[in-house]
């Protein structure tokens, strides 16, 4: 079964540090208001557990971000406002449009495979921490790595509801990297790593743990930059 999806990018001409993107997303809920669910997932006093459609993100150091269908619809509650600057702590971001892309994308499993990176991916939880320190054979932990990532992707894919009917394969291509990263005030494992799946993923959204601030970002790795990697 095949799937399409709209995804919308959006990238703005200021700067932003990896560290501020929980600031600009709230940034971003205060302009548009609490009302609108899709912007912040909170709904009373619980949580709406679904993919999130509107991921915030820095981009090259821009802040940046991607609507996936619903999200597409909903992000104009943003753009209608007649003032888009946003202030991060004393800092005001002016907020003008430096890209826009609207794309469809086929969700499918394919018979080829395609390569990614993904940065910041938080793929452990505390019980997962656990089991991956208490592996002692890096081939152990790097197949324990792609049931997770597999299971992102699975993840991902009941969000955007495309129904997976192929088996998906997976392979991580390069050593993990991993380094502390802050997450609600508590550092937790983050990895850097490339991989190989034999399902289309569009770039710049999230899997994993976080997604709506940034983490698991992927992004296709293309020719040159698999030479450089």
């Amino acid at each position: 079964m095949i799937k399409r999806i709209r995804l919308l990018t959006v990238t703005f001409d200021s700067q932003i540090k990896p560290y501020e993107v929980p600031a600009f997303r709230g940034a971003i809920i205060d302009k548009v208001g609490q009302r609108h669910v899709l912007f912040h997932h909170h709904m009373g006093d619980g949580y709406l557990y679904k993919y999130p459609s509107i991921q915030y993100k820095a981009i090259n150091h821009k802040p940046a971000i991607v609507c996936i269908d619903q999200g597409v619809d909903e992000i104009h509650h943003y753009f209608e406002k007649p003032d888009w600057s946003l202030w991060l702590g004393d800092r005001k971001l002016e907020m003008k449009v430096d890209k826009l892309h609207l794309n469809q994308f086929i969700l499918q499993v394919w018979n080829c495979m395609f390569e990614y990176k993904i940065h910041n991916w938080i793929a452990l939880s505390q019980e997962n921490y656990a089991r991956y320190k208490n592996l002692e054979a890096e081939t152990e932990r790097i197949e324990m790595l792609e049931r997770i990532l597999k299971g992102n992707i699975l993840a991902f894919a009941k969000g955007v509801e495309w129904m997976v009917e192929k088996p998906i394969e997976l392979k991580i291509t390069s050593s993990p990297v991993s380094h502390p990263v802050s997450l609600k005030g508590q550092k937790v494992l983050g990895f850097n790593l490339t991989f190989k799946t034999n399902v289309f993923l569009p770039n710049y959204i999230g899997l994993g743990k976080s997604v709506s601030i940034g983490y698991g970002m992927v992004k296709q790795l293309h020719k040159k930059e698999k030479e450089n990697n």
